[in-house]
């Protein structure tokens, strides 16, 4: 099995846990819960900013010393936006299970901690659709980069099913602005339904020889999470499945600026 690729968590309580140091780079962090009512989850930030998304599911919430109340309304990804909650460093928070939830824990360095706790509900996140035909897909920028916070970019993204995503090919792996922002990336998968499954592939630019130094091709499944450290990383589902993945991206500079494949960048003009 690819190192790149993290199955599914079973049971209940945190079942994905991807850090810094276990997945060999800097910046991102990811974590998953798994809660049913009346379970609860806790913890400080440290020296790390969250973003606590609400996958499916309601929670019960406090943050910095503030209690937010009742967040989270949907119980299916495929249906209706998210609602989430910022948390700066160096504060604790606790979410308590009201029904079943999923809830994601997105984290990236803190720059200073100087932000308050606030909540990030339906209303305030933008959508949009991009690309056309057999590349559609439903975006929803969760914290997107004018939004405030230190180092997090977090988005969601519905894949129809039979479709391509994070497509055509692009990366942003090179320190190199203007041109492109130095950015790791996890993708959370989910599908519809969920026995489904999908592919991913994670590669890099292939140097005079003919050789690459990253190239991982990945099924990806319900649950699954893929590492993204660097090199291009599109994915497809499969007919008959609609595909669901939260993106948590971080990296020196808080910009995303990405860099496409040329020999697919045709296919921006097709």
């Amino acid at each position: 099995m690819s190192r790149l690729l993290i199955k599914s968590g079973k049971g209940t309580g945190r079942v994905t846990h991807v850090t810094p140091d276990s997945a060999g780079w800097r910046y991102v962090g990811f974590e998953l819960y798994r809660l049913k009512a009346g379970e609860t989850a806790s913890a400080s930030s440290g020296e790390r900013e969250l973003c606590l998304v609400f996958v499916t599911g309601k929670g019960a919430a406090t943050a910095a010393g503030q209690d937010f109340g009742t967040l989270g309304e949907r119980m299916s990804v495929f249906e209706g936006k998210p609602w989430s909650l910022y948390v700066p460093q160096g504060k604790d928070w606790s979410v308590t299970a009201e029904t079943d939830l999923e809830l994601a824990i997105c984290t990236a360095p803190g720059l200073g901690g100087g932000l308050p706790a606030r909540v990030i509900g339906p209303d305030d996140v933008k959508q949009e659709v991009r690309g056309k035909g057999s590349n559609t897909r439903h975006v929803t920028n969760i914290l997107p980069e004018g939004d405030p916070a230190d180092s997090l970019l977090v988005v969601e993204v519905i894949t129809p099913a039979g479709n391509t995503s994070s497509y055509p090919p692009h990366k942003h792996d090179q320190d190199n602005l203007p041109a492109e922002s130095y950015l790791e990336e996890t993708y959370y998968h989910r599908l519809n339904p969920p026995q489904g499954f999908g592919f991913q592939r994670v590669y890099t630019d292939a140097d005079a020889e003919g050789v690459r130094e990253l190239d991982e091709a990945m099924a990806i499944e319900d649950g699954d999470v893929v590492l993204v450290p660097k090199g291009y990383h599109p994915c497809a589902t499969c007919h008959g499945y609609d595909l669901y993945y939260l993106n948590v991206m971080a990296g020196p500079k808080r910009t995303w600026k990405f860099h496409n494949a040329p020999e697919h960048e045709w296919l921006m003009k097709a």
